[in-house]
């Protein structure tokens, strides 16, 4: 763990203000801007050091992730709670608008996509193929889909993985349900051996950059849609057959009876393999 993580962790501890899931959640999103300001080549010895221009820097390599402007505002949020707390609030802009950005509001907006496997097959790292098929086969976020050891996670009629590859250290299982899961699990064994889907010559933020520029070199741009693409197909999996309102299906709030609990069910389960611990958020992969 660097400086500023240590001092951000340190300062949520601290100043744990709101309920325990606005604590978790900001302690995330602070977490993973903390890990992103690495990534982009800052060097900062502690969370007193946040300055403009690393969070224009946040803000546009999210922007270029294809992240959604309200996911962003959301983490401009928890900056401008840290800007506050070392008192530097105007290191941060007072409005998201002032950075491009604007939370969405009303109909969610539909954000799967399918793999583009002519794309794929022109990407020259073997490792960030098998990463981005795993996040098309099983809705994993990008640093699961890197962090990903088939040694550890494959137990047969489902995968497991760790907290530590996963957002807020939620441990989960997501069940193998179709025969290209089982394929691909399969080929990742013969890739990576007892190891991540990581090269033995790179550790995993020198893998993440390899990621980046050779899926943006080829036009594999946006890829957390391929999340909510799964999302929405094992959605339609659980419920037999119902698809979710986001991909033109009925809308949940006139199910009555067994149509009712059958949706209710299917988005606790999705829940869970996705990863949250609230129903609500589950709604934007699937609308409803």
């Amino acid at each position: 763990m660097d400086a500023l993580t240590f001092d951000l962790k340190n300062l949520c501890r601290r100043c744990n203000e709101g309920s325990y899931a606005t604590q978790a959640n900001r302690d995330d999103m602070l977490g993973l801007a903390a890990r992103d300001i690495k990534v982009l080549g800052f060097h900062l010895p502690g969370m007193r050091s946040l300055k403009p221009k690393h969070v224009w820097a946040l803000v546009n390599y999210w922007k270029g992730m294809g992240i959604s402007d309200g996911t962003i505002c959301n983490r401009l949020a928890a900056i401008r709670w840290w800007a506050q707390k070392i008192n530097k609030a105007s290191v941060v802009l007072r409005t998201n608008e002032e950075y491009g950005v604007r939370a969405s509001h009303g109909e969610v907006k539909d954000k799967a996509k399918k793999l583009d496997r002519d794309k794929l097959a022109l990407v020259e790292d073997e490792y960030v193929r098998m990463s981005v098929e795993g996040q098309a086969l099983f809705g994993l976020r990008r640093e699961e889909a890197i962090k990903f050891n088939p040694s550890y996670a494959d137990r047969g009629d489902r995968m497991v993985l760790k907290g530590s590859w996963c957002k807020g250290g939620r441990a989960r299982e997501i069940l193998i349900t179709h025969a290209a899961q089982r394929e691909w699990l399969d080929r990742a064994h013969l890739l990576s051996g007892k190891g991540a889907l990581i090269p033995a010559e790179r550790n995993y933020v020198q893998q993440l950059a390899v990621y980046e520029y050779q899926t943006v070199k080829v036009g594999l741009r946006n890829n957390h849609g391929l999340r909510h693409g799964w999302a929405q197909w094992r959605y339609k999996q659980l419920t037999n057959g119902i698809d979710s309102p986001a991909r033109g299906g009925p809308d949940p709030r006139a199910f009555k009876g067994e149509l009712r609990q059958r949706d209710l069910n299917a988005r606790r389960a999705l829940t869970h393999e996705l990863g949250h611990n609230r129903l609500e958020v589950t709604s934007h992969y699937l609308g409803g």
